[in-house]
């Protein structure tokens, strides 16, 4: 029995040095990729590492397929899209909800590669109101009821507005997009 012990705190130990080297080579990317969809750096530390916690806990499922940074970033985007629902309206959610959207139009490895370049041309395609009304959400960070009063509008009118806005640039994207690049 006690050998038996001994043989699974050698194991866990082992598993336990090699998650540390995981964790030193992918934090950086990790934290860069929650970084940029979260306003504040505490948040997003508090993020990085529920997933790491996360995939510590869930190791014994990986089954090498896909690169681990791969595998730990799919583990971040659901980690973003549990803590956007958690925290629900709070306007430094915004841009983390876009980035999601986004993310899904393209099956890329690094979508932001392909999609950023394809931002200015798609944006022309919007009205006036409509870019002003996304620039007012993602760049000004403000919330609903403001971008309304500024645009002379009512909440329900700029909330189609935006979403209206987000569908349009979503296809944009989607029809500039190599077609293997296309979610």
């Amino acid at each position: 029995m006690a050998a038996r012990a001994v043989s699974e705190i050698r194991g866990r130990a082992a598993e336990v040095a090699d998650f540390s080297e995981v964790y030193a080579e992918n934090h950086a990317a990790v934290y860069g990729y929650l970084r940029a969809r979260i306003f504040h750096s505490h948040d997003t530390e508090d993020l990085c590492q529920e997933v790491f916690l996360r995939a510590f806990r869930l190791l014994k499922r990986y089954d090498g397929s896909a690169p681990v940074r791969y595998w730990l970033l799919g583990i971040a985007r659901n980690v973003l899209r549990e803590y956007v629902r958690k925290v629900g309206q709070r306007k430094e959610v915004a841009w983390a909800e876009l980035c999601l959207e986004l993310e899904e139009t393209v099956e890329a490895d690094n979508p932001y590669e392909d999609v950023l370049p394809l931002l200015p041309i798609c944006t022309l395609r919007l009205t006036d109101s409509a870019r002003e009304a996304l620039n007012l959400q993602y760049m000004a960070g403000l919330k609903l009821q403001e971008i309304a009063r500024r645009l002379g509008s009512s909440l329900g009118a700029v909330k189609v507005l935006l979403y209206r806005a987000r569908q349009i640039l979503r296809r944009c994207i989607q029809a500039h997009l190599p077609a293997g690049r296309r979610g």
